[in-house]
């Protein structure tokens, strides 16, 4: 299931860069070579989006139902696949198989979500002021999307944006993180099985600033969809802004977890735990901030830092990574973990922080098994700082009193809130974004995504009685 080398897959056939060029990709687990991917740059992505545009028209024309149909058979096919693709993200991940197999079924569900709404594509009908005069609202594909993806969640990345994109009329080009490469290419083949046309999806494989930047930027690309920091989803916005495409960003989070005084304390250092350690920190849903009340601090510190030091986090996704991590934190008041585990790969022991400012450098989203603790004074405090960041993807709040918990829900900037839960957790039928510099307003998964991959237009229908 892992090839020696992964190609491109573009007009429905495997084809190397036109560079000849390939890159390395490490297991993070080991170190150990895993596969070769294609460098892939200008010439491409130019191909993929002249093959996108040259199977647009008749994709599009094909119903929504359809269309649906189709989404709902690739879905079964990734479930007849479920262990084979699981092993397949776990070894380019690092993750261990129960959260791969996990991952999977994610994308499993997505697809299924996204199929129903084919027969579910509603529009509106309204009257208006002009006598014998109906409206109606049908969507329309955009054109030929540009779907960016980061590697934290291969296939479910995948599967939230691909899914809608095609149903919803239009074709695509993938450009998958250069650490997930496997991934990414056995979902365009399983495509091409179920009988998804040739060129409504391809993908090509490289690096960001090679063959991404080449994507966005591409005149041919009518909406970029872009999963990934705020400081590239920044240039991303800048470049495609300029031709007036229309852009998706799913953005950063330096999300927050309260925990207040009548919590239940062993549930809070459960979730938060699970929150800021799982998947090695790499979502952009973890609590990498945990704000707790005076009255309960040192309690739950204590739990914490006992659990966090016996957690399996796994690995970061590169010594890259890594590194950037390790220097990020250097001098910082570490609690617990902060240095490298002495094993193969790329592992970082769970890190607890203490003491950082709200404002320093490591208010920016760091990736990895990494938080902070915050000790506040009580309700009022702690709101203000989970808010004092530029960042608002998603809070939770752990309390037993439910008038504290929606007083939370209502005023805290975040686009996602959890009441007695973690800060991730989202499910295909739930839209998911955020705010402030964590997006640009939209929505992925749930029927929101649809207005995402598709533009609404309104058709008057005049008529006139005397010709009955």
């Amino acid at each position: 299931m892992i090839p020696e080398r992964v190609p491109n897959h573009v007009d429905g056939k495997s084809v190397p860069a036109a560079s000849g060029e390939w890159l390395d990709k490490h297991r993070p687990a080991d170190g150990s070579l895993l596969c070769r991917l294609a460098r892939s740059g200008a010439e491409d992505v130019d191909a993929a989006v002249a093959a996108a545009r040259g199977a647009q028209p008749d994709w599009a024309a094909t119903t929504v139902v359809s269309r649906g149909d189709l989404c709902r058979e690739l879905a079964f096919a990734l479930r007849e696949r479920r262990d084979e693709l699981s092993e397949a993200v776990a070894a380019e991940t690092g993750k261990s198989l129960e959260l791969a197999r996990a991952e999977t079924d994610a994308a499993i569900e997505m697809g299924f979500f996204v199929a129903g709404e084919g027969r579910r594509s509603y529009g509106r009908t309204t009257t208006a002021s002009m006598e014998h005069r109906t409206v109606m609202s049908v969507r329309q594909p955009v054109g030929v999307a540009g779907l960016v993806i980061s590697f934290n969640t291969p296939l479910p990345n995948v599967a939230w944006k691909v899914f809608p994109a095609i149903l919803c009329g239009n074709a695509c080009v993938l450009k998958p993180s250069e650490h997930t490469p496997v991934s990414a290419y056995h979902f365009a083949t399983l495509c091409c099985e179920v009988g998804v046309p040739q060129g409504v999806l391809n993908v090509v494989q490289g690096i960001g600033p090679e063959a991404g930047a080449a994507l966005v930027a591409h005149p041919g690309v009518d909406l970029v969809s872009f999963t990934g920091s705020a400081e590239t989803g920044r240039w991303v916005n800048e470049t495609a802004g300029r031709r007036l495409a229309k852009v998706c960003l799913e953005l950063g989070g330096k999300n927050a977890l309260v925990v207040c005084e009548d919590a239940d304390l062993g549930g809070a250092v459960r979730w938060a735990l699970a929150s800021a350690f799982s998947n090695a920190g790499q979502r952009c849903a973890s609590a990498s901030r945990i704000v707790v009340f005076d009255a309960v601090y040192d309690d739950f510190v204590g739990r914490f830092v006992s659990e966090a030091q016996n957690f399996e986090a796994g690995p970061v996704i590169s010594e890259d990574a890594l590194d950037r991590i390790l220097a990020a934190i250097e001098d910082t008041d570490v609690l617990s973990g902060g240095d490298r585990l002495d094993r193969p790969g790329f592992w970082l022991a769970p890190t607890v922080l203490q003491g950082v400012a709200p404002d320093a450098d490591l208010s920016a989203e760091l990736f990895g098994p990494i938080t902070t603790l915050y000790r506040v004074r009580g309700f009022d405090e702690a709101l203000a700082l989970v808010n004092d960041s530029p960042y608002g993807l998603t809070a939770a709040i752990h309390t037993a009193n439910v008038h504290r918990a929606m007083s939370f829900a209502e005023q805290v900037q975040a686009g996602v809130v959890v009441v007695n839960g973690g800060t991730h957790g989202s499910e295909p039928h739930m839209g998911f974004g955020g705010v402030k510099q964590s997006g640009t307003g939209w929505r992925e998964a749930g029927v929101e995504a649809l207005d995402v991959y598709s533009e609404w237009k309104y058709v008057n229908l005049i008529t006139d009685p005397t010709r009955t």
